[in-house]
């Protein structure tokens, strides 16, 4: 699934291409990823406008349009963005198409359809409508630590919950788990300030790095778990066999050495 890391490498290469173009129309191959819109309306919305700026909240992009509107896309499990020429064809499994009077379009490609697409007036409205915590990278070690007070849900629980912080899914917690040296089942009842302290500073660094990294698992510092979660995986730190244990219905793969309970 698209992660912030993923999300911001999108954004970026949305403002790489899209930005500043007439768009000439819009077409709506998947009107179920719709969220309060209709493939007409979206398509009235962005018609002869340009989009002028984008930002993230978490695992959402925004794409600012002149008129103040705000295109909203969010890629589910398997979504991602592709630009090219319109009269190479649309990509496989594509939804949602924004074509420009350049002869170049933006596709929006989802093989699960788990995505979702919508016009917002204000990002911000929209992150308080669906009560998303704030992004991973835009908190601070006070607030951080602040939003953990008085729960009782187990670390990797927390970090996975967007209404908590906003951006961090099943791999990354992961990552930023092994990094911290914490078994995913350990509760934050256990934790102690100074493990808080740590925590944050493995999210920020294990978030940065994967960006910086284009998302690569080639790119990827050797000491990173994200290349060995697979079967027969091993531990990038001390070679031990990865194990896993189901954490609120997914699979956290982690180190029985490095991160005992």
């Amino acid at each position: 699934m698209p992660e912030l890391p993923e999300v911001e490498l999108f954004r970026r290469y949305f403002n790489a291409t899209a930005l500043h173009q007439s768009i000439d129309r819009t077409q709506v191959l998947a009107p179920s990823l719709l969220v309060d819109a209709s493939p007409q309306g979206l398509g009235r919305a962005l018609k002869r406008n340009r989009f002028q700026s984008t930002s993230r909240h978490g695992k959402y992009l925004f794409a600012q349009l002149d008129t103040g509107k705000c295109l909203v896309l969010h890629f589910g499990m398997s979504g991602r963005l592709d630009y090219g020429k319109r009269d190479r064809g649309p990509p496989e499994y594509t939804r949602f198409s924004v074509r420009f009077e350049s002869g170049y379009q933006l596709d929006y490609v989802a093989p699960r359809k788990l995505g979702r697409i919508a016009l917002t007036d204000s990002p911000e409205a929209w992150v308080a409508q669906r009560q998303l915590g704030p992004d991973a990278l835009a908190i601070g070690e006070e607030e951080f630590v602040h939003l953990a007070g008085g729960r009782r849900a187990g670390v990797k629980s927390w970090l996975m919950d967007q209404q908590s912080i906003a951006g961090i899914g099943n791999e990354y917690s992961d990552e930023i788990l092994f990094h911290a040296g914490m078994h995913p089942q350990r509760k934050l009842t256990e934790l102690r300030k100074s493990d808080f302290g740590r925590l944050f500073k493995k999210m920020r660094a294990v978030l940065q790095t994967a960006i910086d990294s284009d998302v690569d698992a080639e790119q990827l510092p050797r000491a990173f778990l994200l290349p060995h979660r697979h079967r027969d995986g091993r531990c990038p730190g001390c070679d031990v066999r990865l194990e896993t244990v189901k954490v609120a219905g997914r699979t956290a793969w982690f180190c029985p050495k490095c991160q005992q309970r």
